[in-house]
C-alpha cells in the first residue's frame, strides 16, 4: 500500500498567491504549470506537496528572479487566526507553545518535519529539509514571522542553516530573515537563545488552552480520515482500469478483510458504494473539463461497462450529457 504523499494546508498557497499578485507576478501563467486558475486559491482545501518543484520553476522562470522564493516570502501577509497560533498563544511559555505546535504541526505543512533540540544554551528547530530551495526559503519566512508574532516580537534567530550549497546574498537573508544563513549546511535549521524558551506568555489560558487542544486533536484526526479515504481511491484508480472493482478486491489490496474495510468506512460515515461513486463522479468531471482524452477512454478509466450505463451516471450527477458538459467547460476555459 503506497503512502500518503505529504501536503501542505490551503492558507500557504493562498498566501502565496497573494504575495505574487502584490509582487505583480503573472499568477495565471505560474498557476497554470500546476493545473490552477488564476484566482485565490481556497483556503480550506489542502493540496500535495509534490507539484512545488513544477509550481516555483515557473515562478522562476515568469520573474527571471534566481531567489524567488525568498522575495515571495518576503511579501507573505501575516499566518493568523490558525488553531496552531491560539494553541502558541494560550500555553502558559513560548517553549510549551512551541512543542505544541510542533506536535500539530502536521495541521499546516506535513512536508517539513520540525523538531526542536536544546545544546550548550541554543535552541535548534530542525528540520527544515525540501527538495525546492524556493518553497523552502518561502516556508522559512513563514515559521520566522510566526514566532515573532507568537512572542510579540522578543523572538530573534541567531542563524538560520540550509543544507543547499546555492542560494541568495547574505545581504539578502538578512535582510529577510533577519540574522546570517549558513548555505551547504548538516541539515536545515533555525537556530536562537534557548532562554526564549521560557518566557512566560501574556495571553496563556488554561481553559482555553483544552479547548484548542481539543480543537487541534481533532484536525488532526479529520486528516487522518482524509488520508485514509486518500489511500482507498488511490487503490481504486488501480482496480477500475483493471475494471475489478470490487469492495473484496479493494480490501485485498489494501491489505484489509472485506469486513473490516466495512467497519472502516461505515466509521468514517461512507460506504463502499459511495466512495467509488464519489471517485468516479470526481474522476469523469476532471477528464471531460481538463482533457482531450476520448470519452470512450474515459469510460473505461472510470470503471463502467458500457457508454449508456456511463451517460446515465453522469447525467445523474451533473444533469448533462457528458458530451454537453466537456462542450461547456471548454467553453468557460477558452473564455476565462
Amino acid at each position: 500500500m503506497s503512502q500518503t504523499p505529504a501536503s501542505d494546508n490551503g492558507i500557504f498557497l493562498w498566501m502565496t498567491y497573494q504575495a505574487m499578485t502584490r509582487a505583480g507576478l503573472d499568477c495565471a501563467a505560474i498557476f497554470a504549470s500546476v493545473g490552477m486558475p488564476d484566482e485565490p486559491p481556497d483556503q480550506s482545501e489542502r493540496r500535495i506537496n509534490s507539484p512545488q518543484q513544477r509550481f516555483w520553476a515557473a515562478a522562476q522562470r515568469v520573474s527571471g528572479d534566481p531567489d524567488i522564493g525568498l522575495h515571495i516570502g518576503e511579501l507573505m501577509p501575516p499566518f493568523r487566526g490558525q488553531v496552531l497560533e491560539y494553541l502558541f498563544l494560550s500555553s502558559s511559555t513560548f517553549g510549551d507553545g512551541l512543542q505544541r505546535a510542533l506536535r500539530y504541526n502536521r495541521l499546516l505543512t506535513d512536508a517539513l518535519q520540525l523538531q526542536l533540540r536544546i545544546e550548550s544554551g541554543v535552541a535548534i528547530l530542525a528540520g527544515l529539509e525540501h527538495s525546492e530551495r524556493h518553497y523552502l526559503e518561502c516556508a522559512t519566512t513563514l515559521v520566522l514571522r510566526f514566532l515573532q508574532q507568537v512572542s510579540d516580537g522578543e523572538f530573534r534567530p541567531d542563524r538560520v542553516t540550509f543544507s543547499h550549497a546555492r542560494g541568495a546574498s547574505a545581504e539578502a537573508y538578512q535582510r529577510v530573515y533577519g540574522c546570517p544563513v549558513v548555505l551547504g549546511a548538516e541539515e536545515g535549521a533555525i537556530h536562537f537563545d534557548a532562554a526564549l524558551l521560557a518566557r512566560s506568555s501574556l495571553a496563556a489560558e488554561p481553559e482555553l488552552l483544552r479547548v484548542h487542544e481539543t480543537l487541534a486533536a481533532r484536525k488532526l484526526e479529520d486528516l487522518a480520515r482524509q488520508d485514509f479515504l486518500h489511500t482507498v481511491e488511490q487503490a481504486l484508480g488501480g482496480l477500475l482500469e483493471q475494471g475489478g472493482a470490487s469492495l473484496d478486491a479493494l480490501a485485498e489490496r489494501l491489505g484489509r478483510t472485506p469486513r473490516s474495510l466495512r467497519s472502516e468506512l461505515s466509521a468514517l460515515g461512507t460506504s463502499f458504494k459511495e466512495v467509488l461513486a464519489g471517485y468516479r463522479e470526481r474522476l469523469a468531471r476532471r477528464l471531460l473539463a481538463r482533457t482531450q482524452e476520448p470519452i470512450d477512454q474515459i469510460i473505461y478509466l472510470t470503471g463502467f461497462s458500457e457508454p449508456a450505463a456511463f451517460t446515465r451516471a453522469f447525467k445523474r450527477w451533473t444533469g448533462e450529457t457528458p458530451t454537453a458538459f466537456r462542450k461547456r467547460m471548454h467553453a468557460e476555459h477558452r473564455d476565462f
